[in-house]
């Protein structure tokens, strides 16, 4: 099996807009120059403490001009909120753009009061995302539309490309059994009375589920996102950890979603960070089993939230000295790294 190494950015840089774009495409720039497989961003409406991105296609677009091998994806696209012929128009345009460079990552969206300001149900996320996705990917293998009209422009291996976002079992099995890849979060939900379950507890049954779903012969796509922040001196990573963390709580807390407490050593565990020096953070990631399974390891560094050129640096020492060591071996010649 072959394991690849992702960055991953919400685009949450303490700026505005229109320079938090520019970071991204700096910090993306930089994870090719250290030789990641890809490079994922994510789609959030309204919100800027959630997110700076609503149109991630025309950001990756920018971001695919400014590199020339790294993967491009999304993570995710709120597909119930768009018109499908429309994302698959613009995916397909720019995949063409960026020599098919592009994944298409989806999910059903967890900003609920996004759907008010579209006019839509959130209680119609699911039926929604299903049925918009199934579209999508009839136009991307070519077949006949309502009134008999095909895609154009085409670009039909794209439908090889969709990876589906799951919080549940069942979202898993449904993954699966379509084809498409999995992507899991660091952001998984706990039950209420079991704040500290481990990530992996959770999510190989998930796994569990994806594969035995997956068609015969269908190699699978698993993704796990991870918070990882990997510094050179420990005090810079509890340094921002004591201030990241906890604005963190405070925001779930404010919203009324279940919040834990206590010191920054409980909120690195409760929220399933990774950071500290290379090894401190080789030694963390080896304990999370999940990661043995994924094809896919994605850092970002929320929560922590570092400036910028500690963000640089991070990606620098992932690719430096945590991923060998997890078994990625750098090629600058080729977008997939073999395990040792």
């Amino acid at each position: 099996m072959t394991k690849r190494l992702g960055f991953f950015t919400r685009l949450l840089d303490d700026t505005n807009a229109a320079e938090r774009y520019r970071l991204a495409t700096e910090q993306i720039v930089q994870a090719e120059r250290s030789g990641f497989d890809s490079a994922w961003i994510a789609q959030h409406h309204f919100h800027e403490a959630e997110g700076g991105l609503p149109a991630p296609f025309v950001f990756l677009a920018h971001a695919a001009a400014a590199t020339s091998r790294i993967r491009l994806g999304t993570g995710i696209v709120t597909l119930p909120l768009e018109l499908p012929l429309r994302v698959a128009e613009d995916a397909a345009v720019l995949d063409l753009l960026s020599a098919h460079r592009l994944e298409v990552g989806v999910g059903p969206g967890g900003n609920l009061t996004a759907f008010t300001a579209f006019g839509l149900d959130s209680r119609d996320r699911h039926r929604l995302m299903n049925g918009n996705l199934e579209l999508m990917r009839k136009a991307w293998s070519g077949g006949i539309l309502t009134g008999g009209d095909r895609l154009y422009p085409s670009s039909p291996t794209l439908v090889e490309r969709i990876w589906q976002a799951t919080f549940s079992v069942e979202g898993s099995r449904r993954a699966g059994a379509a084809g498409d890849g999995l992507m899991l979060s660091r952001t998984q939900p706990r039950e209420p009375g079991a704040p500290f379950v481990p990530l992996d507890a959770i999510q190989n049954p998930m796994l569990d589920a994806y594969i035995e779903a997956l068609p015969a012969g269908r190699a699978p796509r698993i993704l796990a996102s991870r918070t990882v922040f990997v510094v050179d001196d420990r005090k810079d990573a509890y340094r921002f950890a004591e201030t990241g963390l906890p604005r963190l709580v405070n925001k779930r807390a404010a919203a009324g979603a279940p919040a834990p407490s206590g010191s920054v050593h409980d909120l690195i565990k409760a929220f399933d960070v990774h950071l500290g020096t290379p090894e401190e953070v080789i030694d963390s990631l080896r304990r999370d089993t999940t990661l043995e399974r994924a094809t896919d390891l994605t850092m970002q560094v929320h929560s922590i939230d570092p400036p910028h050129p500690f963000i640089l640096r991070s990606i620098e020492l992932m690719a430096e000295k945590v991923a060998p060591a997890l078994g990625w071996v750098r090629d600058g010649t080729a977008s997939v790294r073999r395990v040792a």
